[in-house]
C-alpha cells in the first residue's frame, strides 16, 4: 500500500475521531411537562436540548397546534433555566384535531419541536376548525449554527453514525474484493486446469479472496459490536427483530460457513473452487439480505427500510456530511491496510510451510 495512502488514512481516522465527538449537537426539543389538555387554560413546562432560553428571552414564544392550519400561542410565564421554560395557552372548546404538537422557537435556537402522547379532554372535534388560533411570526425557523442535527429518538448517539455506517461499507468493499478474486479462481482454473502455472496462479487468487473475507469479516464484526451498543441506546434493546439486523447475522454466519469449508478438504484445487463457489453465493446473499429484503419484508427500524426516511436531507445534512463521508472513506483505506497486512502475513506463512 502507498505510504502516502497510509498517511491519508490515519489523517481521516484521526480526523472522525476527533470531529465526531466533538462537533455539537443542534438545539431540540425534548419533552412537555403536562400529560392532557383541556378548554380552557393550560400551562406546562417546555423542556429544550441545548437551547438557549434564559439568554433569549424576549424573543421565546411557544405554540400549541392541533393540525397543519389550527396553531395556538402560548404565554410565557417564566424561563426557569436554558432548557426550561413555563408557558400557559389557552384552547378554544372545539379543534380540529386531537394531536397535538408543541414548539417552542427563539432568534437563536429556531423552532424546537415536542411530539407527546397527550390525552384530550371535553374538545368538541370538527375537523379544518381553527377558531381562536393565532398567527406566528418568528425571526428564525431553523438554528443558524452549524451543528449535527438534533434527532429526539437517537440525540447524541448520532456519533456513532460516523463509526457504524462506515464499517459496513468497509465490510461491503472487502467482500465484494473477495468476490471478484473468487471469479479470478475459478477462471483461471477453468482455463489451463491442472497445468501447474495455473494450479499456481490459482492458488494466489484464492489467498487473496480468503484473506479479503477474512479482513471483510473484522469489520462486520465490529459493525454489530457498534449496532448493538446503538440499538440499546435508542431501541432500547441489544437485538431487536429488525430485517437488517437479522439479515447481517445471517452474512456473518454464512462467512463462518466459507472459512469451515475452506478447512474442510486437503486438495488446494479442490479447496479453491469449492471456496470460491460459496464466496460467490455468499455476496450475492449479503446484498440481498442487507440491501434488498429489509426495503420490502416486515417492519424495519433502520433509516431507508418499510417507510422509515434514508440518510438525507432528514438527518444527513450538510454537517453530518463534512464528517461521514471523510469516514467512509478513511475506514475504506483502513480496511485495505488491513488486507494488505494480512495478505504479506499469510504469503510468508505459505512460504514458511513450503520450506519446512
Amino acid at each position: 500500500m502507498n505510504v502516502w495512502l497510509k498517511v491519508l488514512c490515519v489523517a481521516l481516522i484521526m480526523y472522525v475521531v476527533v470531529f465526531s465527538f466533538w462537533h455539537p449537537m443542534a438545539p431540540g426539543g425534548l419533552e412537555v411537562s403536562c400529560t392532557e389538555l383541556h378548554p380552557g387554560k393550560n400551562e406546562f413546562v417546555f423542556t429544550g436540548y441545548r437551547s438557549h432560553f434564559k439568554r433569549n428571552t424576549s424573543s421565546l414564544k411557544a405554540f400549541i397546534t392541533s393540525d397543519s392550519s389550527a396553531k395556538y400561542c402560548g404565554e410565557l410565564i417564566e424561563v426557569l433555566d436554558d432548557a426550561r421554560a413555563r408557558f400557559s395557552v389557552t384552547l378554544p372548546d372545539t379543534i380540529s384535531s386531537g394531536n397535538f404538537n408543541f414548539f417552542a422557537n427563539n432568534d437563536e435556537d429556531g423552532f424546537l419541536l415536542v411530539e407527546p402522547p397527550i390525552k384530550s379532554e371535553q374538545f368538541v372535534l370538527m375537523a379544518g376548525y381553527n377558531g381562536g388560533s393565532c398567527k406566528v411570526e418568528v425571526k428564525n425557523e431553523d438554528y443558524k449554527g452549524f451543528a449535527f442535527p438534533f434527532q429526539p429518538r437517537i440525540i447524541e448517539t448520532i456519533r456513532n453514525l460516523m463509526f457504524h455506517v462506515p464499517l459496513w461499507f468497509t465490510m461491503f468493499a472487502l467482500m465484494f474484493t473477495s468476490f471478484y478474486w473468487s471469479i479470478r479462481v475459478l477462471n483461471s482454473s477453468g482455463r489451463n486446469a491442472g497445468a501447474a502455472a495455473s494450479a499456481k496462479t490459482m492458488h494466489e487468487f484464492d489467498v487473496k479472496a480468503a484473506m479479503s473475507a477474512s479482513t471483510g469479516m473484522f469489520f462486520c464484526v465490529m459493525g454489530l459490536v457498534t449496532g448493538s451498543l446503538w440499538a440499546r441506546f435508542t431501541w432500547g434493546d441489544w437485538w431487536t427483530n429488525d430485517p437488517q439486523l437479522n439479515g447481517a447475522m445471517a452474512v456473518f454466519l454464512m462467512y463462518i460457513a466459507y472459512f469451515i469449508l475452506r478447512s474442510s478438504t486437503a486438495d488446494g484445487e479442490k479447496k479453491a473452487r469449492l471456496a470460491a463457489i460459496f464466496n460467490i453465493f455468499s455476496c450475492v446473499m449479503m446484498f440481498v439480505l442487507l440491501m434488498v429484503m429489509p426495503r420490502f419484508v416486515g417492519e424495519g427500524l433502520h433509516p431507508g427500510k418499510s417507510g422509515n426516511p434514508a440518510f438525507s436531507s432528514y438527518d444527513l445534512d450538510s454537517s453530518l456530511r463534512t464528517v461521514f463521508y471523510p469516514a467512509v472513506l478513511g475506514f475504506i483505506l483502513l480496511g485495505y491496510w488491513i488486507f494488505n497486512i494480512n495478505l504479506r502475513i499469510r504469503k510468508l506463512q505459505i512460504k514458511n510451510e513450503e520450506n519446512e
